[in-house]
């Protein structure tokens, strides 16, 4: 099978799965969640951790694990503090059991937990909840296909070479052009959505920060050596490696979403 076709396989069997995750009830999204960050703790703490999982491991996943479990109860600035609380602790336990790159360790917990604590606040227990969520995933699936046939197909220039020596401006401007496409006709799709103008902008500047966590997971990788974040997903690499937009997205969304009291973005 050629690696085109083993990519495409997976996305769809991995889109498959986070569908059913999310219409199935507010539960079994939650309980998604909480697998992908115990895995996500594990790719994290092997990718910064010199391929060792260990006690500093076992933090990491407990602190994500306890965020998450912390906002299903709809206490997230609880939940929040938990994740940056959970990086210290982190460090500590790194530190004082000699471990290598500690403050890489440390950050797992506030790249992981944040994100998913973001996404059960939004997710909520209404209609437009779980329209939110497929809006926000369908940005990123769409910025993550436009720059992969883009940067492919156009090349040209690159855009951050000392970050990610793959990553062009082509690739950046089809994410961008594409996520601005289907942010309104996810948006129009949804009875409680705001007007597709807003939401074509939306899409566009979360392309953006959606390909910034794309190049910030590439600079790690590159910095500790490694090629991919694990091998679970064939075609793609680790989950970190399919995920990484969509971490930084719903970070910057949901951060968006309070500042604002949803008054820009509205799903009623």
């Amino acid at each position: 099978m050629s690696p085109l076709r083993k990519r495409i396989l997976s996305g769809i069997v991995m889109l498959i799965l986070a569908l059913l995750g999310l219409f199935s009830g507010r539960e079994s999204f939650e309980l998604m969640l909480a697998l992908c960050g115990a895995v996500l703790a594990w790719e994290w703490t092997r990718l910064v951790g010199e391929g060792r999982f260990g006690v500093s491991g076992l933090a990491i996943a407990f602190v994500v694990l306890a965020a998450g479990a912390i906002a299903t109860d709809e206490r997230f600035a609880l939940a929040l503090l938990v994740c940056l609380a959970g990086a210290v602790g982190v460090f500590l336990v790194a530190e004082g059991g000699k471990r290598g790159h500690p403050r890489w360790l440390a950050a797992g917990p506030v790249y992981i937990g944040v994100p998913i604590v973001v996404l059960i606040w939004l997710r909520g227990y209404d209609l437009a909840g779980l329209e939110t969520i497929l809006w926000l995933m369908a940005c990123v699936w769409a910025t993550d296909t436009g720059a992969f046939f883009a940067g492919r197909g156009i090349g040209g220039p690159k855009l951050a070479p000392a970050l990610s020596p793959n990553k062009t401006w082509a690739g950046l401007i089809g994410g961008m052009i594409c996520a601005a496409l289907v942010a309104p006709v996810a948006g129009w799709l949804a009875p409680t959505g705001p007007s597709g103008w807003r939401l074509a902008l939306a899409g566009a500047a979360l392309a953006v920060v959606a390909q910034g966590g794309d190049l910030l997971e590439s600079f790690v990788k590159r910095h500790f050596g490694v090629k991919d974040s694990g091998k679970l997903i064939p075609g793609h690499g680790g989950l970190f490696d399919r995920v990484d937009g969509l971490l930084t997205a719903a970070a910057a969304f949901g951060l968006f979403q309070w500042a604002t009291g949803g008054a820009v973005l509205a799903w009623r």
